[in-house]
C-alpha cells in the first residue's frame, strides 16, 4: 500500500513523463517522412537526439518551466538551424510555453511568447518561405498558446480560492456546531439546575422535618412524607420528560396513547404556579400567589422561562431565609410579562444542617434563561430587608387558534 500511496502523490511526474514520452514517439515516428519539396531533411541519430532533447525535459515542466522551456526551445532551434523539419518538434516548445504562462507571471510568460514566434519565423526564413501567412502564424500560434495557459492559471487560482472557501464555511459550520452543543449543554444544565435543585431542597427541609417530629408529631411527620412523596413524585416526572425529550431517534419515543407517552406531556407553565407554591409552604415557607392584569395564553417558551424564575427564587428562599414569608406576582402587561418574587428575609432561627450551601449559579442561570427569550432579571436585596427577584419578558397574547 506504500508504494501505491507514493504513486498516487506523484501522478503529476508520471503524467508529464508520459506526455514528453509521448511526444518524442510521435516526433521521431513524423519525422522519417519531412514535408516533400521543402528541402527539409529526414532525421538521422542526430536529429533523434535532438528530438528527445526537445521532448524529454517536458516531465519536469511543473518543477521547472522556465528552464526546461529554455532546454526545449534552445534544442528546437538547434534542431531547425541543422535543416529538420520545424514542425516535427513544434509541439514540445508550445507545451512548454502553456506550462510558463499557466505557472508564472505574465512578463516571463510574454517573453517566451515572443521567443517562439521569433524561432517559428527563423524556420519560415531557412525554408525561404518569409511570407505573411509564417508571420501571421508566428503571431498567431504562440499567442493562442499563451492566452490558454493564463485561463488555465486563473481557472487553477479560483478552483484553489474556491477550496480555501469551502475549507472556511466547513470550520465555520463545525465553529457553529460546537456552540450549539455548548449551548445546548447550558440549557440542559440550567433545566436539570431548576428542577433538582428545587425539589431536593424541598424534600432536604421536609425530611429534616420528619426527623425532628418523628416521634413528638407523628401526625405532621407522616404529612411531611406525603410532601416529600408527592415533590419526588414530580421532579422525577420532570426528568423523566427532559430526558425523554433528549432522544433523538422515534424509535425511544412511544405511541401516543400509550401508558409511556407521559414524559411527552408540556413543560410546566405559570398554570402551575399554585402547586409550586403549595409545595414550599408545606417547606415552611409562607407564600402569597397574586396575578394582576387579565390571563392570557403565552408561548410555551415563556411560560416555562416565568415558571423556572419564580422556581429558582422560592428554592432561594427555602435555602437562605426560610421561614421567611414570600410574595409572587404575576402581572400581565399589554406587550409584556412581569414576574416579581419578593421576602421579608425573617429569619427567626438558623437553617438546619441538611440545607445544603448554595453554589451561588441560580441568578446566573436565571440571566441566562431570561435573555434567551429577550429578557431581563433584576435581582437584590431590599432596601428595608430581604431580597427581590424581577423578570420581565417581552410577549404578547397568542391569536386562538395556534
Amino acid at each position: 500500500m506504500r508504494w501505491i500511496k507514493r504513486l498516487i502523490e506523484r501522478r503529476d511526474l508520471w503524467l508529464d513523463t508520459a506526455i514528453a514520452v509521448a511526444f518524442t514517439v510521435v516526433a521521431v515516428l513524423l519525422g522519417r517522412e519531412p514535408e516533400p519539396g521543402a528541402g527539409w531533411q529526414a532525421q538521422d541519430g542526430l536529429g533523434i537526439a535532438l528530438t528527445c532533447l526537445v521532448n524529454a525535459p517536458l516531465a519536469l515542466r511543473r518543477r521547472a518551466p522556465l528552464t526546461v522551456f529554455a532546454v526545449s526551445g534552445s534544442a528546437w532551434a538547434l534542431f531547425i538551424s541543422l535543416d529538420y523539419w520545424p514542425v516535427v518538434n513544434s509541439m514540445g516548445p508550445f507545451f512548454a510555453l502553456y506550462t510558463v504562462a499557466s505557472l508564472r507571471r505574465l512578463r516571463p510568460a510574454v517573453v517566451c511568447t515572443v521567443l517562439v514566434g521569433a524561432v517559428w519565423v527563423y524556420a519560415g526564413w531557412r525554408a525561404g518561405q518569409a511570407t505573411p501567412a509564417v508571420l501571421a502564424q508566428a503571431a498567431v500560434f504562440p499567442a493562442v498558446g499563451c492566452r490558454v495557459g493564463i485561463a488555465a492559471q486563473v481557472s487553477a487560482r479560483r478552483a484553489d480560492r474556491l477550496a480555501e472557501l469551502a475549507e472556511q464555511l466547513r470550520r465555520e459550520q463545525q465553529d457553529r456546531m460546537r456552540r450549539a452543543v455548548a449551548e445546548e449543554q447550558r440549557r440542559i444544565a440550567r433545566e436539570l439546575h431548576d428542577v433538582v435543585a428545587h425539589h431536593m431542597s424541598v424534600i432536604n427541609v421536609q425530611g429534616g422535618l420528619a426527623s425532628y417530629v418523628f416521634d413528638s408529631a407523628p401526625d405532621t411527620a407522616r404529612a411531611a412524607l406525603r410532601t416529600i412523596n408527592e415533590t419526588s413524585q414530580e421532579g422525577l416526572g420532570e426528568l423523566r420528560r427532559m430526558l425523554t425529550l433528549l432522544r433523538t431517534g422515534p424509535e425511544d419515543g412511544a405511541e401516543p396513547g400509550d401508558a409511556e407517552a407521559a414524559p411527552y406531556a408540556p413543560m410546566p407553565g405559570l398554570s402551575r404556579l399554585g402547586d409550586m407554591v403549595e409545595r414550599v409552604r408545606a417547606a415552611g415557607v409562607p407564600v402569597d400567589l397574586r396575578t394582576e392584569g387579565t390571563p392570557r395564553s403565552l408561548a410555551p417558551g415563556v411560560e416555562l422561562c416565568a415558571y423556572r424564575v419564580v422556581q429558582e427564587a422560592l428554592t432561594n428562599v427555602i435555602k437562605h431565609a426560610r421561614p421567611a414569608d414570600a410574595v409572587v406576582v404575576v402581572a400581565y402587561g399589554p406587550r409584556d410579562l412581569t414576574v416579581t418574587v419578593t421576602d421579608d428575609g425573617r429569619r427567626e432561627r438558623s437553617l438546619p444542617a441538611n440545607v445544603p450551601p448554595s453554589a451561588g449559579h441560580g441568578l446566573i442561570g436565571m440571566r441566562e434563561r431570561a435573555r434567551l427569550y429577550g429578557g431581563t432579571v433584576d435581582a437584590g436585596p431590599r432596601a428595608d430587608g430581604g431580597f427581590r427577584v424581577c423578570l420581565t419578558l417581552p410577549t404578547a397574547a397568542r391569536t386562538a387558534g395556534r
